[in-house]
């Protein structure tokens, strides 16, 4: 079955979390001595996420970023509604 927009959206945005999460994770145990780094990656889909994909988003301008998480459909998107009107009290 084809993937749909939104489920390669989806699959996109779990993917780049957990490989960031993994970065930064990485990126502790190194400046902390006596805290176990992440497993090295193994095949040539974690080198690219770990070794390509994590820096490269790292490296990105915020307001390039920004520009490409809004430009995905999905959670990104979504908006803060607007607060509730102010009611009077129940009599």
């Amino acid at each position: 079955m084809p993937r749909t927009r939104n489920s390669f959206s989806r699959w996109l945005r779990e993917n780049s979390e957990h490989y960031l999460m993994i970065d930064a994770h990485e990126r502790l145990a190194r400046r902390y001595s006596g805290t176990r780094p992440p497993r090295r990656p193994h095949g040539a889909v974690e080198l690219f996420w770990r070794r390509v994909f994590a820096p490269t988003y790292r490296a990105l301008p915020w307001p390039l970023r920004h520009r490409v998480m809004r430009a995905m459909p999905g959670s990104h998107r979504r908006t803060w509604s607007p607060p509730p009107e102010r009611r009077d009290p129940a009599v």
